[in-house]
C-alpha cells in the first residue's frame, strides 16, 4: 500500500543482495525504518519483539526465516523449533513453518537453499492475493450499507489489521482499502488499543497515508458510539480462529464484540484460511494467550519536545502490571467470516469446507 505516495510492502526478498528486508514497525509513525535480516537470531528477535507483527506477517517472515537458515547450513528442524517458539498465539507461524518442512522431506541438501526461497516467495504472494481477494469480499458488505443508507458508512476496526500485519493489503483494513479505491465514502472508528497503541500509531498511519477518513478513540469508547449509532459496522482481523469458528484477536476484541452484539451492530472478522486452526474445536478453552512484558502496560512511548522517541513511565512505583495480549470472542457474536474464498458463517460446518 502507500506510504507518501510510494507502494511498499511489509516484507520483501531483495535478489541482487540476497536480503531479506523488512520495515521495522517499532518506529511507525514516527519513523519508517527498513531493516534486514540476517540470521535465524535476527529472525526470532523480529517477531518476538515485534518489528514485524501481525499473524500472517509472521507467517511470511518464519518462511523467509528458514531460507536464511538453509543458506547458513544450519540444522533445519532445530530452526523451525527455534522461530516457532517466538510467539504462541499466531497460527500462521506454525502453518508456515510446517508447510516448509513438509516440502523438503525429499529435496537433495545442495537445492534447500533455493527450494526454500521458491516457499518462502511463494507463500509470500499468496498473501497478497488472498489479502486483495478478502478486501474484494469485504467491499460488497460495506457497499450494501452505503447503498442502504446513502451516507458515509462508518467503520469501528481494533488493533491492527491492514496492510502492516500481512505483506500488502491487510485482512480487516483490505475492504476499507478496496471501498475507498471504488469512492465509498467511509470514515473508520479507530481503536487506540493498548498497551501497544497499534491502532493509533499503526492503523491511523495506514488510514492517513491512504487519504481515508479517520478518528482515534481511545478503547472503551466503542460501545457508546454503538449505542448512539455512530457506527455501522465492525471489522477485525483474527491471530488463530477455531474450527468452531471462536475468534481470538487482540485483547479487547471481545468487549467489541458484545458492545455490537447488544446494539444490532454487525460484527465482521476477517479471517485468511491460514489463520484457521482447524485442530481446535474450542477457542476459549484451548487457544494459547500470549502474555507479554509488563512493561508494556506500566511505560508509554511517544515523541518528546525534541522529537524523540521517548519512554515514560505511567503507573505507582511498586505497581504489578499483567498484559495478555489477546482474547477470544465466541463464534456466536460472530456475523460473519470474511476469508479469501468468500464470505462465510462462523460455525464448524462452514469452516470445515474450507480445509482442503
Amino acid at each position: 500500500m502507500l506510504v507518501q505516495n510510494k507502494h511498499l510492502t511489509t516484507i520483501w526478498y531483495e535478489k541482487n543482495t540476497d536480503k531479506i528486508k523488512i520495515i521495522d514497525q517499532r518506529f511507525i509513525p514516527f519513523e519508517l525504518k527498513i531493516v534486514e535480516l540476517n540470521t535465524v537470531d535476527e529472525v526470532c528477535f523480529a517477531i518476538k519483539e515485534m518489528q514485524v507483527r501481525g499473524a500472517p506477517l509472521i507467517g511470511v517472515t518464519a518462511a523467509y526465516g528458514m531460507y536464511i537458515a538453509a543458506r547458513e547450513n544450519a540444522d533445519l528442524k532445530n530452526a523451525s523449533e527455534q522461530i516457532n517458539g517466538t510467539r504462541p498465539t499466531a497460527v500462521n507461524l506454525s502453518w508456515a513453518l510446517n508447510k516448509i518442512m513438509s516440502s523438503i522431506e525429499n529435496i537433495n541438501k545442495e537445492d534447500l537453499p533455493n527450494k526454500i526461497l521458491e516457499l518462502a516467495n511463494q507463500i509470500r504472494q499468496e498473501d497478497i492475493n488472498n489479502c486483495k481477494n478478502i478486501g474484494e469480499y469485504g467491499y460488497r458488505l460495506i457497499k450494501e450499507v452505503y447503498e442502504k443508507n446513502n451516507q458515509p458508512v462508518n467503520i469501528l476496526t481494533h488493533c491492527n489489521a491492514g496492510w502492516l500485519a500481512t505483506v500488502d493489503w491487510g485482512t480487516a483494513l483490505a475492504p476499507i482499502f478496496v471501498a475507498h479505491k471504488n469512492n465509498i465514502p467511509i470514515h473508520v472508528w479507530v481503536d487506540e488499543t493498548r498497551p501497544r497503541n497499534q491502532g493509533f500509531s499503526l492503523t491511523s498511519w495506514e488510514l492517513l497515508n491512504e487519504n481515508i477518513p479517520n478518528s482515534l478513540i481511545v478503547d472503551n469508547v466503542g460501545g457508546h458510539l454503538m449505542q448512539h449509532k455512530k457506527i455501522d459496522i465492525c471489522i477485525t482481523g483474527t491471530d488463530r480462529t477455531a474450527s468452531n469458528g471462536d475468534v481470538c484477536n487482540k485483547i479487547g476484541t471481545y468487549l467489541k464484540a458484545l458492545a455490537a452484539y447488544d446494539n444490532d451492530i454487525p460484527f465482521y472478522v476477517s479471517a485468511p484460511i491460514s489463520s484457521i486452526d482447524f485442530n481446535i474445536e474450542n477457542g476459549i478453552r484451548d487457544i494459547p494467550i500470549e502474555q507479554r512484558n509488563p512493561e508494556e502496560v506500566s511505560h508509554i512511548e511517544g515523541l518528546d519536545e525534541n522529537n524523540k522517541i521517548k519512554k515514560v513511565k505511567i503507573v505507582p512505583e511498586g505497581a504489578q502490571c499483567a498484559n495478555y495480549a489477546f482474547d477470544v470472542t465466541p463464534a456466536k457474536y460472530i456475523t460473519k467470516l470474511i476469508t479469501e474464498k468468500g464470505i462465510i458463517d462462523a460455525n464448524s460446518s462452514s469452516i470445515s469446507k474450507l480445509k482442503n
